[in-house]
């Protein structure tokens, strides 16, 4: 008897959904990310960053740099995390994710670091790579990366998970603190060869970690997705989302060949790239 009614209901229903305010992502506001950064540069653990969706994590890396920019300059690079099967276990992620390297960062091999260096202390054994060539923002397999790398670098990441409980961190989370970038100690280059057997060495290299001369822990090339010139593989890619990419000179990290392990006063650390040529190492002193 009154054909009307329902009809009417539906576009009065579908106009409010339509009027809606659509909800805003919730990437942390300028204070929260003002007090993460503080708790940061005091080396003090900061507030866990909760409820972040990919995008606000992006949002929150963004307001981040932003401040470690003013107080570090300019980025010299970057660094692929979570690009380990294990780690992403770890943090209950499924993807890789990414931060930015600054040059204060960036040590020499054999240096002295406080083993307080941050609020959240950490080493693993990590390797960059440096840019030669902007095609790299292309590159879509590991033998594209490799002819537009000029060279490999040993190094021990040394990042900073800053939060008062990593493990509730996620990969939003991680994002948003910038992957924890912090520190990190780079070795001798090494010259790249545009060889099949240069990536073959990469792929099957043994990563092994010492500390006072006591091996505790190891990795193989191939524990970063397949193989470790993947994780510029998926970096490029995922910069370009944004209108991001990659320029000569700049530095990648590649991401964990080893498990997160705590520093302390008296540690010296040492990595060892087996099949690399020349069998490079790259150590650390913490005091």
């Amino acid at each position: 008897m009154f054909p009307s009614r329902r009809p009417m209901g539906a576009a009065l229903l579908t106009l409010a959904v339509l009027a809606a305010p659509v909800a805003e992502a919730a990437c942390l506001g300028d204070q929260q990310v003002a007090d993460v950064f503080a708790a940061y540069q005091a080396r003090k653990p900061a507030a866990n960053p909760e409820g972040l969706s990919a995008a606000d994590g992006e949002c929150t890396r963004a307001k981040f740099n932003a401040l470690l920019g003013k107080q570090m300059g300019k980025p010299v690079g970057y660094k692929a995390g979570l690009t380990n099967p294990a780690v992403q276990k770890r943090f209950g992620a499924d993807a890789p994710v990414w931060g930015t390297l600054y040059a204060p960062m960036l040590l020499k091999d054999g240096a002295k670091v406080d083993a307080a260096f941050g609020a959240r202390p950490l080493y693993e054994a990590d390797l960059l790579v440096r840019v030669s060539d902007t095609d790299i923002n292309r590159a879509t397999t590991p033998e594209q990366v490799l002819v537009a790398i000029d060279q490999v670098i040993p190094f021990i990441e040394l990042p900073d998970l800053v939060v008062e409980a990593p493990p509730k961190l996620n990969g939003a989370a991680i994002t948003a603190i910038n992957v924890g970038a912090r520190l990190g100690v780079l070795g001798a280059p090494i010259p790249v060869q545009y060889t099949t057997e240069f990536s073959r060495r990469l792929r099957d290299m043994e990563v092994i970690v010492k500390a006072d001369g006591q091996e505790v822990d190891r990795g193989m090339g191939s524990d970063v997705l397949g193989h470790p010139l993947n994780a510029v593989v998926w970096l490029v890619k995922d910069m370009a989302r944004s209108g991001q990419s990659l320029k000569v000179g700049d530095l990648v990290s590649l991401g964990s060949f080893s498990k997160l392990m705590p520093p302390k006063p008296g540690l010296q650390v040492e990595v060892i790239y087996n099949q690399l040529p020349g069998t490079p190492i790259v150590s650390v002193d913490f005091k």
